[in-house]
């Protein structure tokens, strides 16, 4: 098959089964801006949008303009604009794919360098929404008291010129005095990041910053901007070169950066929305009062696993979370976790049934058409989401065995270095004071756990100090594939 370069004019060149927008994209006109144009969004609100668009001509004033905040992001204008904002989605089960051109995008910003431009297109007045996915990293918080840092460089940064801020909240901030002063009616500002209560903790950042800027700012932000939280779910690995190289080879597409995920997906939103919003629930997504329930089932079952898995599984030296999963130890070891440790923490969840969602989970996670890295769920997955429900074990007197193994996993894995000694590309804002502190302990996790700002108070417990330490002198001592045997024999999993 004689490969196209995707743009619009190609489109009609495109064949079966490569299915292309049933809309004009020349006609989608933008209504929101999304921070963070990663996979993960690609695959999902853009999705959603996209399906909307196809049966809803009105959604087309719903387009959205994608920014890039890193300066790695210039890839993504690079990519995108040659192909007028359009991309392929891959979307995989064990079953097989389907394969989609998206043409929900209406623009691509680079902020990496400068947020003038992007700050220019908020300030348009269609502007209803602006989303962010930057995961927590992005959020310049305190990872224990998970409050804006106001020492975080890019706080500093922001702080000392906050007319041409650089991070996602300095920007929310920024752009929302610029509509306070135009007397314009402001945005709805969007989390689709993995953290408990997104939209309260995105709110509480910006008032932090507005607060440390102008105290007449933060009231109005307070009393004028709804910041609604959201639960998301679907599993975007990273692009690899070999299925940019298979989509051209197999379906005629050369596109610069497709996206491939699994056909699960999931998105429940609060609705406030006072300036406006897409119709989503007519193609899939659940508008609730409150999503706290549904975010706080999958942080604790869902993200929890995922990182559990994934740090055993890259000190075990599988690649792949699906590869990992193929491993019968791992597969019982989350099936405990989930029923012994954090199931135990979740509230009553009333037309939820647990159950299913555990084994589909299983499901999900073993996949084997879709090759998840465990380096990208390690690099993105945030540590709290291991350290909450240790919390909430340790309040309420319960073990936290299977849990303080998966920390224990995180602990080995920062050292920086696998059981091979060949090195690990820690990412991670803290990455080299972690790689001092792992040296320094070894198989003593108390240097690492000592970090306040990680674990504030509960680092210190020995309630779960002990475990971890068991844990760890295991891992180093005998590695994590027999130390996984022995915790199955003596945790019985």
């Amino acid at each position: 098959m004689a490969a196209v370069t995707l743009n619009r004019a190609n489109l009609v060149q495109l064949q079966p089964p490569v299915r292309v927008p049933s809309f004009d994209p020349a006609a989608v006109t933008a209504g929101i801006v999304h921070l963070g144009l990663g996979g993960f969004h690609r695959a999902h609100m853009a999705r959603y949008t996209h399906n909307l668009m196809e049966t809803h001509p009105e959604a087309l004033s719903w387009g959205i303009i994608g920014a890039g905040l890193m300066p790695a992001d210039r890839r993504m204008q690079e990519s995108l604009a040659p192909q007028d904002h359009l991309y392929t989605l891959v979307e995989r089960d064990a079953a097989g794919e389907t394969v989609s051109v998206i043409g929900s995008l209406a623009e691509v910003v680079f902020a990496g360098e400068s947020s003038a431009a992007l700050l220019d297109a908020i300030d348009r007045p269609e502007i209803r929404i602006v989303s962010l996915t930057v995961t927590e990293h992005g959020y310049c918080l305190n990872r224990s008291t998970k409050r804006l840092d106001p020492d975080h460089p890019l706080i500093r940064a922001d702080l000392a010129h906050p007319e041409r801020p650089s991070s996602a909240i300095g920007i929310i901030t920024e752009a929302l005095r610029r509509r306070r002063a135009a007397g314009a009616t402001p945005f709805t500002a969007l989390s689709c990041d993995n953290i408990q209560h997104n939209g309260t903790v995105l709110k509480d950042a910006v008032l932090a910053l507005a607060s440390l800027r102008d105290k007449d700012l933060a009231a109005w932000i307070d009393g004028n901007v709804s910041f609604p939280s959201t639960m998301v779910d679907r599993i975007t690995p990273v692009t690899a070169e070999a299925d940019v190289a298979a989509l051209a080879e197999r379906y005629g597409i050369i596109d610069r950066w497709p996206v491939f995920a699994e056909t699960f997906t999931q998105w429940v939103i609060e609705d406030r929305f006072p300036a406006g919003r897409p119709g989503w629930e007519h193609v899939g997504a659940q508008f609730v009062g409150d999503v706290a329930p549904y975010e706080f089932m999958k942080l604790r079952l869902l993200n929890a696993s995922h990182l559990a898995v994934a740090g055993l599984g890259r000190l075990a030296g599988y690649i792949t979370i699906d590869d990992a999963m193929a491993d019968p130890l791992i597969t019982r070891y989350m099936t405990a976790l989930m029923g012994r440790e954090t199931g135990p923490t979740l509230p009553e969840l009333p037309g939820i049934a647990l159950p299913l969602y555990k084994a589909t989970l299983i499901d999900r996670f073993a996949n084997p058409a879709i090759k998840d890295t465990v380096e990208r769920v390690n690099t993105d997955a945030p540590l709290n989401i291991l350290v909450d429900p240790i919390r909430d074990r340790l309040r309420t007197g319960e073990s936290v065995d299977l849990l303080a193994l998966a920390l224990a996993a995180w602990l080995r894995r920062v050292r920086g270095e696998d059981e091979q000694g060949n090195p690990i590309d820690v990412k991670h804002p803290l990455a080299e004071q972690l790689r001092v502190k792992a040296i320094e302990g070894g198989p003593d996790p108390r240097p690492l756990l000592g970090m306040v700002q990680l674990f504030g108070d509960t680092g210190t417990d020995p309630r779960l100090v002990e475990p971890v330490r068991i844990w760890l002198e295991s891992l180093y001592a005998k590695g994590s594939r027999e130390t996984l045997a022995e915790a199955a024999g003596t945790l019985g999993f």
